[in-house]
């Protein structure tokens, strides 16, 4: 259905230059011009042959000199597989805030998506009816998924992270988890922080001997 889908975005939107990105594992996307986004959604949801008459996700995704927004859409009409629609916006910086295109007219569900892609990535959706941050604070400094976000230190008084109140066994869990494990490199987890001294060393070493 993938191929058939590009051919028909690009049949009827000028300018969209739909593609597959085929990748090895997982969903394949199909990547559109950013600025036909909001065309190709349309497109897409009035299709009488595809219909898909619902946005399940917008997410956002930062690969430091651009941030890609990805769009889920299903039809619960036709029941046919799921598509993820992909634009790349450029980023100069870590306080750049890309523009695409709101799809809010198209789907309602994209005011509190695009909501929170705004908060958590800094993608400006122009013509979005409520564009406030939903997570956040409004006056919030950066954008806390994006790979350059750093964490201020104070927010109205109030101290950011105490150290008193870090619990660091849970950034230590992995990294002794990859100390003890017989093959480290498998071992991932999401915590990432501070350990010790002692712990760093051990687990520089047992990567060491991974490597070689």
């Amino acid at each position: 259905m993938l191929n058939e889908l590009v051919s028909f975005i690009n049949d009827k939107v000028s300018g969209a230059n739909a593609s597959l990105i085929e990748n090895e594992a997982g969903d394949k996307p199909i990547l559109v011009d950013a600025s036909k986004i909001k065309d190709v959604c349309f497109v897409l949801r009035d299709s009488s042959e595809y219909q898909f008459n619902v946005l399940q996700v917008v997410s956002g995704v930062d690969y430091d000199n651009e941030i890609e927004v990805n769009y889920m859409l299903a039809s619960f009409i036709t029941n046919s597989d799921d598509v993820i629609i992909k634009v790349k916006l450029p980023k100069a910086n870590k306080d750049d805030v890309p523009k695409v295109d709101s799809v809010c007219d198209v789907w309602k569900s994209a005011n509190f998506l695009e909501r929170e892609v705004y908060d958590m990535n800094g993608v400006e959706f122009v013509g979005h009816p409520d564009l406030r941050r939903i997570l956040c604070p409004e006056d919030w400094e950066g954008f806390p998924l994006r790979k350059d976000y750093e964490v201020q230190k104070a927010w109205h008084g109030l101290e950011i992270n105490p150290e008193h109140k870090i619990n660091n066994a849970d950034h230590e869990f992995f990294a002794k988890a990859r100390v003890d494990a017989a093959e480290p490199k498998k071992v991932s987890g999401s915590w990432d922080g501070k350990i010790s001294a002692d712990l760093e060393a051990a687990l520089n070493k047992k990567m060491d001997e991974a490597n070689n």
